[in-house]
């Protein structure tokens, strides 16, 4: 077997103690070192991973890794990329980019100039749910597509299990639902069908200095027209979401997140026989984002998400967010 890479971490909150627990036991994968500026996240890091340090700043952390994984607050991710690649490092970034969309283009035309080995975590790249919708898509189930909708809600925002990133997740600079959700979506969607064109959009802020509670565009996807939809106090989970994809054979959708379904001759949608829920699919999504994050440093085909894909994403993104209703 090759040898593992080096993995060092900046920023360890939920996303980045997520990932680090998975790697700890990845075989194609060792932790060398995390960084966060928050004296409770050495504090996490000591009762999640014992032994891993808790390094003493983002440079010593990217000298001692092969992969540097940066899951700050948005406004720091060019940073902390850039240092990583000026020091020869790979790059596996949260989304958006950045917190500017012209820097956020800037970094990644510079990158791609210079061949860096960069990739950003949008776990739908390894999932096995959408898997499920490219085979049904190979088999004939729904034949040529016609039209996308795409639809997010929420009981409030930040949701209950990111309350702690409140102070910039609930704020228009960096955070909101249709950046750190929509945006997921939006990846599926450019993946299965194409490129995105925005037509139309509108994005309301109901407080002024807090993320927007509504959003609804129009664009198209390789020419398909996509709607979507998002919105806050509008369900009571924590969060729900559907992709549905109809066309001339049939319809396919991802529900919550996990469920691949296809609607049946009788309108009646049906689970695919493997269907998890998201919780417990995500250790299997996590471990193929791993697999990639291995093969995307060592130099290797990988099938994570590019940062040209990325860009395009939070291009789309931006857009709707500068359309106030």
């Amino acid at each position: 077997m090759a040898e593992r890479i080096g993995l060092g971490i900046i920023g360890f909150g939920i996303m980045g103690e997520r990932l680090a627990r998975f790697a700890a036991e990845h075989d194609q994968v060792r932790l060398v070192g995390v960084w966060d500026p928050s004296p409770e996240a050495a504090s996490r890091l000591a009762a999640a991973l014992p032994g891993l340090p808790m390094l003493a700043s983002p440079e010593a952390v990217i000298a001692a890794c092969d992969c540097l994984y940066i899951a700050a607050p948005p406004a720091f991710h060019l940073v902390h990329a850039k240092a990583a690649f000026a020091a020869g490092k790979a790059v596996f970034l949260e989304k958006p980019l950045a917190v500017d969309a012209d820097e956020a283009r800037a970094f990644v035309e510079a990158a791609e100039a210079t061949s860096a080995r960069g990739a950003v975590n949008f776990p739908m790249a390894s999932s096995p749910a959408v898997a499920q919708l490219a085979a049904w898509r190979a088999e004939g189930v729904v034949g040529a597509p016609r039209e996308l909708s795409i639809t997010a809600a929420f009981t409030a925002w930040p949701r209950s299990w990111q309350r702690d990133a409140v102070t910039w997740l609930d704020k228009p600079q960096q955070g909101g639902f249709t950046r750190e959700v929509v945006s997921h979506f939006l990846f599926l969607t450019r993946r299965q069908l194409g490129p995105l064109a925005l037509e139309a959009a509108r994005a309301t802020f109901a407080v002024p200095g807090r993320s927007e509670t509504a959003i609804a565009a129009r664009m198209t996807a390789g020419g398909v027209p996509v709607s979507l939809s998002g919105g806050v106090g509008t369900t009571l989970a924590d969060d729900h979401n559907l992709w549905v994809l109809e066309g001339s054979a049939g319809a396919i959708r991802l529900r919550d997140w996990s469920f691949a379904e296809r609607r049946g001759a009788d309108g009646v949608w049906a689970a695919a026989a493997d269907a998890l829920p998201n919780e417990r699919m995500r250790p299997m999504v996590l471990k193929r984002q791993l697999d990639g994050v291995a093969a995307m440093t060592s130099g290797e085909k990988h099938h994570l998400a590019t940062l040209r894909e990325a860009l395009d994403v939070q291009l789309v993104v931006e857009a709707i967010l500068a359309q106030p209703a």
